[in-house]
């Protein structure tokens, strides 16, 4: 969002341009507990005005409003935002269609990710579009339901029949029409766009399916393509897609493989070695554990129904050692806190049922607000 710069704010930048061991290691805080009213304050913050080593990120504003008012829904402090500015600012940001035809033209008519990836005005002052994303239309559609905003008058049609420009013969989704990488992300974003819309007319969910189950190792874990080494985050995305689809049952654990084609056992054990001797998680097999893996992995077994298995009190050390002074979190503990870091160390203190904060959707990765029988 925009604003002035606070006397707070350079404080801000001056601090998170040192790079140093010395600095980095006096950003951690002591605390034992989790300081909320440091986070409210470090997300409202950045509601205001994004510090000035975030200009490189520009082109996902979007996605960066994102951690920021989704992370003050989750804080339960959203009375910190205007929500009629954020919901105007948000929508200025989606691609539309001059007419019907230009539906099946091949683009995706969703969101932006920022004023940068807009064509300026034509000559008749009109803002000229060139294709929506499916990561920034999951962030917008996020953001829009976090304040309030009436997704009835948000034209579904041209989202989700654009987006099926996007899919792909093996069933992965592209996230922009122009081309790009194509794997399990995209997959995710077009299930959780499909799901908070409530409307899989986008998307073949049969496809779609089966690419997923291509990804899964030999391990047990997703990687984001098939046969890629396993991944916390790919993992994520399959099993949360495959949720949202309704593929996953509700008994799961009691299987050795779902109906849905998943090895559970496998991805069980796997999942479960993740969480290191300092408590946090890791993204994959003989990493350092990382805040972003406590939502990342703890998600995927909240949703296998298996997150009683997880070592709660060591995983919530962990994350104390990554809590900045400042607020906000880090990635590893001593260095700087970000907001990509921050949220999802947001998200992770919701799945172990923090005082304070709003549940969590384990499925969409944000405040749950939506029924799973009838999302909108």
């Amino acid at each position: 969002m925009d604003g002035q710069a606070t006397e707070t704010e350079r404080e801000w930048d001056q601090l998170s341009s040192s790079s140093s061991a010395s600095e980095g290691e006096q950003t951690t805080s002591s605390s034992s507990y989790f300081e909320r009213e440091r986070h409210v304050s470090f997300l409202e913050m950045m509601y205001h005005m994004l510090p000035s080593y975030l200009q490189s990120q520009e082109i996902n504003r979007l996605t960066l409003a994102h951690f920021a008012i989704s992370g003050l829904h989750l804080l339960g402090a959203l009375d910190r935002v205007d929500k009629d500015a954020v919901s105007n600012w948000v929508l200025s940001f989606q691609a539309r269609p001059r007419d019907e035809a230009d539906l099946n033209n091949g683009e995706f008519y969703g969101f932006h990710g920022s004023r940068s990836s807009q064509f300026p005005p034509d000559d008749n002052g009109v803002l000229v579009h060139n294709g929506g994303h499916l990561a920034s239309t999951y962030c917008a559609l996020a953001i829009l339901k976090a304040v309030g905003y009436n997704f009835a008058n948000i034209n579904r049609e041209s989202i989700l029949t654009s987006m099926r420009n996007l899919q792909q013969h093996d069933g992965s989704f592209m996230p922009v029409h122009s081309g790009a990488e194509t794997d399990l992300r995209f997959i995710y974003c077009a299930a959780a766009i499909s799901f908070m819309l409530g409307d899989w007319s986008g998307m073949d969910q049969e496809k779609a399916k089966q690419y997923i189950l291509n990804c899964q190792s030999y391990d047990g874990g997703f990687g984001l393509t098939p046969g890629s080494e396993s991944h916390g985050g790919g993992t994520y995305c399959a099993v949360a897609s495959l949720q949202l689809m309704g593929f996953i049952e509700d008994d799961i654990l009691s299987k050795t493989v779902s109906s849905s084609g998943i090895d559970v056992s496998l991805l069980l054990n796997w999942c479960l070695q993740r969480q290191a001797v300092d408590g946090g998680f890791q993204g994959r097999a003989n990493k350092p554990s990382d805040t972003c893996y406590a939502f990342w992995i703890g998600a995927v077994l909240r949703i296998l129904n298996g997150y009683k298995f997880v070592d709660k009190e060591a995983l919530r050390r962990f994350l104390l050692t990554c809590q900045s002074q400042y607020g906000g979190f880090s990635k590893y503990p001593g260095e700087m806190p970000d907001l990509y870091h921050s949220y999802y160390g947001y998200t992770a203190f919701s799945l172990l049922e923090e005082p304070g904060l709003n549940p969590l959707c384990a499925e969409l990765g944000m405040t749950d607000f939506f029924d799973l029988g009838n999302p909108t």
